[in-house]
This record gives structure tokens, C-alpha cells and sequence, in this order.
């Protein structure tokens, strides 16, 4: 059974390290780099995964989970390194990446992208599974819908059976606010950030969001999946994890800050010596 509580509390103290930074109880430290196509965020955990700093940056320098944009990628990594060096006062030298399934021909660019901000990569995961670090279950399915990419793994007795991914996301959401509302995208995206405003454009996107469901849906069919878990940036949107339930007619479930779920787990398996 997923105990949501200590998940939450967990995600808490990470969001909390955006703006403070916590004592590592060692020298060890633990960065996870994850490149997404609305946002690109660095994590660092200590030895224990105690999180210990955070920075993010809003970036469109990648495509359905590809760089598209190589010089402004490393860029802006480099930009929160520095940042985050800054803060820590000391240097930031291993880190993990992590990939949507099924974009694994992509992992070189990926990587050249941390190395040439200045990081070895010590390791390279599928985002869901990532995710899993954080909620380490066993049997059921990990969704992570980012800006992009709709993504996910299927676990059975702690093993990974299966795994898929679609370019659907966040920026899709976005880009129907856009149309519908007669704005600019970047108008569009500080209203889907607005919570109080979730009410009100969820009837909007409800179809992009159906969707999702159905390429998660078509993907579960056929396995033995009693939960569904929900991770990423685009399922911060309230009431969407009802969405997905009704679709796809399996119980679905979210931590109340989705948001740095999947870099935060990408940290948890940076292997640093």
C-alpha cells in the first residue's frame, strides 16, 4: 500500500529546497538532471537522499523528450549548476539523466548535454521508472506526463514488464487554452499554473486530458493493474487523476506536488563515488 502521507511530506521538504538549502550529512551528493520539454530541473540529495537544493528552469529547447536545441540545453543545465554551486559552495561534478520510453536513441544527445555543462553521468533511467524511486511499488503502473511526453512502465513484483510513451503533454493542454481563450502560449501556460483557476479550464482540456487516458488505457490493457500512479509537471492540474480513473477505469492516484516526483528519483539513482 502507497503511504501518500510520507510521500507528500517527502515532496515537501524537496519543493522547500528551491529556495533554502539543507545540510548534506556527508560529501557525497546526488544530482538528478531531468530535461524536460516545458521545464529543466536539477535535484540534489545527499548520500541518504535528503534533499538538499533545487533549481528549475521554464526551457523549450527540447521536443517530445528530444533536444532540439543542443547550445541552449547546456546553457541552461549550466546555468543551474552554477546556481546551485553558488549555493552549496562547493562543485557539483556526478549526475543521472533519465529518458521517456521509448526515446532511448536520444540518451547520447541527453548526455553530452550534462557532460558539457560539466557533469558525468553515472546513470541513465526511463522516467517512470525514475518515478518509482519515489514511490517504490511493486505491481501497478507508473504514468509521468510531463510538457511533452505521456510516458509509462508497468510493474509486476518489482520488475519493470513493460514500458511505452506518446508525444502527448502539458504544451498540448496549453496549446488548447491558447485557442480557446484567444491568448499567447506563454499566457496560456500561467493559467494552467494558476490553481485557482483549475476549475474553471479543466471542462476546456478535459478532451487532451481523455486522451492521455486512452494511450494509458490502451498500453494497461491486458495486464492485471489494480492502481494507476501519476507523476510529472501537467498532473499538478486538480481533478485530473478522476479523469484519468473514469477513462480508464482502473483507481487512480496522485501525490499532492506531482511536479518533482520524476527528477527527484532520477537523484535518488545518480551513482556517485
Amino acid at each position: 500500500m502507497l503511504d501518500l502521507d510520507s510521500i507528500n511530506e517527502y515532496m515537501a521538504r524537496v519543493k522547500a529546497v528551491e529556495t533554502e538549502v539543507r545540510k548534506p550529512v556527508s560529501n557525497v551528493l546526488k544530482v538528478g538532471v531531468d530535461l524536460g520539454t516545458a521545464y529543466i530541473v536539477l535535484v540534489v540529495l545527499d548520500e541518504h537522499n535528503n534533499p538538499i537544493a533545487c533549481e528549475k528552469q521554464f526551457a523549450q529547447v527540447l521536443k517530445d523528450g528530444v533536444v532540439v536545441d543542443y547550445v541552449g540545453a547546456v546553457s541552461i543545465v549550466r546555468k543551474l549548476k552554477k546556481k546551485l554551486e553558488e549555493r552549496l559552495g562547493r562543485e557539483l561534478e556526478y549526475a543521472a539523466i533519465a529518458m521517456p520510453a521509448g526515446t532511448e536513441s536520444s540518451t547520447k544527445t541527453h548526455k553530452y548535454v550534462v557532460e558539457g555543462a560539466g557533469m558525468e553521468v553515472t546513470n541513465v533511467l526511463d522516467e517512470p521508472t525514475a518515478a518509482n524511486s519515489i514511490y517504490g511499488i511493486t505491481d501497478g503502473a507508473v504514468v509521468d506526463i510531463g510538457g511533452g511526453t505521456t510516458g509509462l512502465a508497468i510493474f509486476k513484483d518489482g520488475e519493470v514488464i513493460s514500458t511505452a510513451d506518446e508525444p502527448t503533454g502539458g504544451t498540448h493542454l496549453s496549446l488548447v487554452l491558447a485557442g480557446s481563450y484567444h491568448i499567447s502560449f506563454e499566457e496560456a501556460e500561467a493559467i494552467k499554473t494558476d490553481n485557482s483557476r483549475h476549475s474553471e479550464i479543466l471542462p476546456v482540456v478535459k478532451p487532451v486530458i481523455e486522451k492521455m487516458a486512452t494511450i494509458v488505457k490502451r498500453y494497461t490493457s491486458g495486464y492485471n493493474i489494480d492502481t494507476i500512479y501519476l507523476c510529472g509537471g501537467t498532473c499538478c492540474l486538480t481533478g485530473m487523476e478522476k479523469i484519468f480513473q473514469d477513462t480508464v477505469g482502473i483507481p487512480t492516484i496522485k501525490p499532492a506536488d506531482p511536479f518533482l516526483v520524476t527528477p527527484t528519483g532520477i537523484a535518488m539513482n545518480c551513482l556517485a563515488p
